[in-house]
């Protein structure tokens, strides 16, 4: 796969060099630049192919080929972070990344039909390599497996409760961008959470609500 973003690119070099397969650039490199990436095969291409292969996205003239599948986890941890239906590849990207940084223990990615991994990783500044993730297609079936190896579960909604009663092994459960959480999702879950608003607004994006709320259960607010 190929991603594309000069800090994404910096970072697979930094952390994982041994997933780069080649090196594309699309602007010329300074001497220290040069210096830094002289261990790789580095390929030049012009601007019109590296808008092609970013599809007319922001690619800053890096782009790096990887090779780079997501792992087979256990469904284990204190905090496991559950995306269900979330579809925007912008949104999963951004939650991983904050999920890394706060120190959740997996996440797991449920009800899509197709994960886009390579936008994943550039939305997530590369933090997806790193961030242990799974994909589970049915929530009720991981559900299950979080009730028998005795998880609190919680569910993000506009109508809950604004505390959250913190227990050792805890689950929160982040909904679809538009249609949030389904309602046999939430018949099941032991708490739903909100995050109360100080002015008559529709709602957090669920990047930014999950940011939150991952703070929350983290750190006891």
């Amino acid at each position: 796969m190929v991603v594309y973003g000069k800090r994404v690119v910096e970072y697979i070099v930094k952390k994982h060099p041994n997933i780069v397969k080649e090196l594309l650039i699309s602007k010329k490199l300074n001497k220290n630049e040069l210096k830094d990436l002289k261990k790789f095969k580095i390929n030049f291409i012009d601007n019109k192919t590296a808008q092609k292969i970013s599809r007319n996205q922001n690619h800053q003239g890096y782009f790096a080929k990887i090779d780079f599948e997501l792992k087979e986890y256990p469904i284990d941890g204190d905090t496991i972070l559950i995306l269900d239906e979330i579809t925007d590849m912008g949104n999963i990207g951004a939650i991983i990344r904050t999920a890394y940084a706060l120190g959740i223990d997996l996440i797991i990615i449920t009800g899509i039909k197709e994960l886009k991994l390579a936008q994943i990783i550039r939305t997530s500044s590369g933090s997806a390599i790193d961030m242990p993730i799974i994909v589970k297609q049915n929530i009720l079936d991981v559900i299950n497996i979080l009730k028998t190896k005795n998880y609190k579960i919680v569910a993000a909604d506009i109508n809950g409760q604004s505390s959250i009663n913190k227990d050792k092994k805890i689950a929160l459960i982040l909904g679809n961008e538009h249609r949030g959480i389904k309602k046999r999702v939430k018949e099941k879950v032991d708490e739903i959470i909100t995050i109360p608003l100080k002015r008559d607004f529709d709602s957090l994006n669920v990047s930014v609500a999950g940011a939150i709320l991952m703070d929350r259960i983290l750190n006891g607010c």
